[in-house]
């Protein structure tokens, strides 16, 4: 399997790109923020704030420095909806390939063993096959792909690659039981939570992955946020590591003759969802659909708002990337991919993302759907009004418009979208 060192992606991709964006797309930074799991961030209230009682404006704290430097900057490839059409492929190429940068994939590594499939068992309408990807050495990456019955070289079928939430395995989004307890999940939500189940039973083949230290990816001797930390201390990061795996496994999959190669979407849930995003902007050609289960936000605004408490652990740290882009800015450079959300967010964060897709006269493409708590705008009260910095957790939740309690995967809505834009009848 012929292995893409970074060299090479950005060849392929147009190495001149971000010089050329550079000069043209600095813009200040439009603080929203995509949280991968809702529930996971930091619940302790945050009453007070950085002040300074200095006449220069400066901080003997250092925390209040950094806090009043990220207010402050300007991310480099920020999208600028006052952008040019003429403009926006370079941009988007420039994002490309500093994602490619900041994420860290490996070089210099030899060409690897094709994905290996371990067995095949049948099931009502489908087969349940387990696979295993080698991305890197020393790496295997087991999976799961569900092919509905009657798919074959001669009869392909639309394809989405699922990836789920925070600690959510590669079984529960089959359906199947865990391979710890022999039994099925008791997550409240885990039936809306099979995506896999639900894309095979409507006729795509699904693909099941796991987030990495998660599931059969598990230790039982490190923790994730343990790994992920000697993760950096090696010049890799935990988003990295996950984008590249799945990578892997689409450079293989797409070249399948059983795969309907112009019929690949991506869907992430909750932590999974951000890697659905990123294989979007990496492969536009091979990538046909994203769905973002989780809501759109900025990184940055949350940060400041939480008093420099970045969310999650360090398996959301990627460094530098507060330096180029927030996560609307990768969402905005999916243009004019067909791109799904379904648990809204932040309005004026959504709108800079609608406004990518009018630049490329491709706004029937993208689809928002909020939480019902917050469905309309007479629903959503705090959404105008500007975020104070020190909110508890709770209180920015109010103000994004995230109903945490009911974040789950959304088959109601993602099922009829995907079915319509690939026309499965």
């Amino acid at each position: 399997m012929k292995n893409i060192e970074r060299r090479d992606f950005l060849t392929q991709l147009g190495a001149g790109a971000t010089g050329l964006a550079m000069a043209n797309f600095v813009q200040s930074s439009s603080n929203s923020l995509g949280v991968s799991q809702a529930n996971a961030a930091n619940n302790e209230s945050q009453t007070r704030t950085f002040s300074t009682e200095r006449d220069d404006g400066r901080f003997v704290d250092t925390a209040g420095y950094l806090q009043s430097t990220l207010k402050n900057m300007r991310p480099k490839l920020a999208f600028d909806p006052k952008m040019k059409i003429e403009d926006f492929p370079n941009w988007k190429n420039a994002v490309r390939e500093k994602l490619i940068e900041l994420l860290c994939f490996p070089e210099g590594i030899p060409e690897q063993p094709a994905p290996q499939k371990i067995w095949s068992k049948p099931r009502q309408g489908y087969q349940l096959q387990k696979w295993e990807a080698y991305p890197e050495p020393f790496s295997v990456v087991p999976f799961y792909i569900l092919i509905p019955d009657g798919v074959s070289q001669q009869s392909p079928a639309p394809t989405v690659m699922c990836f789920p939430g925070s600690t959510s395995s590669k079984e529960s989004l089959a359906g199947e039981v865990e391979l710890d307890t022999g039994k099925l999940s008791t997550w409240k939500h885990f039936k809306t939570n099979q995506q896999a189940l639900y894309f095979v039973q409507k006729g795509f083949i699904s693909v099941a992955i796991e987030n990495p230290a998660t599931g059969e990816l598990t230790s039982d001797q490190v923790s994730r946020s343990s790994m992920s930390n000697a993760a950096l201390w090696m010049g890799r990061n935990y988003l990295g590591i996950s984008v590249f795996q799945k990578t892997r496994i689409l450079e293989w999959l797409k070249d399948q003759a059983w795969v309907d190669s112009t019929r690949i979407a991506t869907c992430g849930h909750s932590l999974g969802s951000n890697p659905a995003d990123i294989l979007g902007v990496l492969y536009p050609d091979a990538i046909n659909a994203v769905i973002h289960n989780d809501f759109v936000c900025n990184w940055i605004e949350r940060t400041i708002c939480a008093n420099f408490h970045p969310p999650g652990g360090s398996h959301h740290t990627v460094p530098g990337l507060f330096q180029w882009f927030d996560h609307t800015d990768i969402e905005a450079a999916l243009a004019p991919c067909p791109l799904l959300f379904t648990e809204g967010g932040r309005t004026m964060q959504i709108d800079k993302i609608r406004q990518a897709y009018n630049l490329n006269n491709s706004a029937e493409k993208i689809e928002v759907h909020y939480y019902a708590k917050y469905a309309t705008p007479d629903l959503r009260p705090y959404e105008d009004k500007e975020i104070p910095e020190g909110v508890s957790n709770e209180e920015y939740f109010k103000y994004v418009n995230v109903d945490v309690p009911n974040h789950r995967f959304r088959p109601e809505r993602v099922i009829p979208w995907l079915a319509k834009q690939f026309d499965v009848k």
